[in-house]
């Protein structure tokens, strides 16, 4: 496999806030990298740096951000417009914000083809209407034709990841594709990616807080906490051996089963992630782990367990 995306050592900050610090994270071909964490702990703002879509006043800074050996962090908004929705696309987590409320879905499909292959209106509409078949999508007719208001939540979304594959992208930066669909529909679409991988050999970064999801369709996770990646693995090295202490609190909190007891609460980790500074030192999860003492405060060691398995902590192997 080669490597679509490469992120060394990417920062982002909002003001005094620090969203991101020190993260790399590398995406083959072929491959679903799982970027996890709660809410709050930078993983969509980690998809924004990489699609040049900030907000304004963000701070992006970078050793490396490159998409198939280009560096983005070089590319003007001319050279980024041609690679978003093209060769790179994003699958957003608010569908209701990504769509023009002006424009039918249909036409907002087809612009995209259009646009970047110089595709005709009947090859693109077709194309549209192949795509939404596939992610469960039966009324094609109606919906091409139909306003994002005019569907429920569910469709919307469908809408969107349909669009993201109109230009059979080498990339795919999905944000929680599938929080707003029904487990049928969710086992579709993650069908759909699995075959995309296999028949064009797509890369793809998905971001989610469903532990249920990455253990049936990531080869490799990376754990976000307070805008910094605590540990990074294979999918079955971290399931199996979790190191960091918030990497095993998250996976108590997956209920399992055959071991989850009735009227037996599951795992929880207490607090919330904290802000912090671009400044920060120490582990900013030292206020809610139980291992937590006065060295966590100071330099925290990165360890390496193989070649495939690292993570950010005091605690020795």
């Amino acid at each position: 496999m080669s490597t679509l995306l490469e992120i060394e050592d990417l920062a982002v900050s909002f003001g005094a806030t620090a969203a991101v610090r020190g993260a790399s994270i590398a995406v083959q071909s072929g491959e679903t990298h799982c970027l996890v964490g709660e809410s709050g702990c930078g993983k969509s703002v980690t998809a924004l740096a990489v699609m040049n879509l900030l907000a304004r006043g963000a701070r992006r800074s970078a050793a490396k951000i490159s998409f198939e050996g280009v560096d983005l962090s070089a590319l003007d908004e001319s050279g980024m417009a041609k690679l978003r929705g093209n060769r790179m696309a994003m699958i957003f987590q608010e569908p209701m914000t990504s769509l023009n409320p002006a424009y039918t879905v249909g036409s907002q499909m087809t612009e995209v083809l259009r646009r970047h292959k110089k595709a005709r209106q009947r090859e693109a509409i077709d194309r549209a209407a192949d795509l939404l078949a596939c992610v469960g999508i039966t009324a094609l007719g109606l919906c091409l034709g139909q306003f994002p208001h005019q569907l429920s939540g569910g469709l919307r979304q469908r809408v969107m990841i349909a669009m993201a594959l109109m230009c059979d992208p080498q990339l795919l930066i999905a944000d929680e594709p599938t929080t707003a669909l029904d487990v049928t529909v969710q086992a579709q679409i993650l069908r759909l990616l699995a075959q995309l991988q296999r028949d064009l050999g797509l890369g793809v970064l998905l971001i989610t807080h469903d532990l249920g999801i990455v253990a049936r369709v990531a080869h490799r996770v990376s754990v976000m906490y307070a805008g910094e990646l605590v540990e990074s693995a294979t999918t079955t090295e971290l399931f199996a051996n979790p190191r960091h202490p918030y990497t095993r609190g998250l996976l108590r909190c997956v209920p399992t089963p055959g071991k989850v007891k009735r009227d037996e609460p599951l795992g929880s980790i207490p607090g919330s992630v904290p802000p912090v500074g671009p400044d920060f030192e120490g582990c900013a999860f030292r206020d809610r782990c139980e291992f937590a003492d006065a060295t966590c405060g100071g330099a925290i060691p990165r360890r390496a367990l193989g070649g495939t398995h690292e993570y950010l902590c005091r605690l020795s192997a």
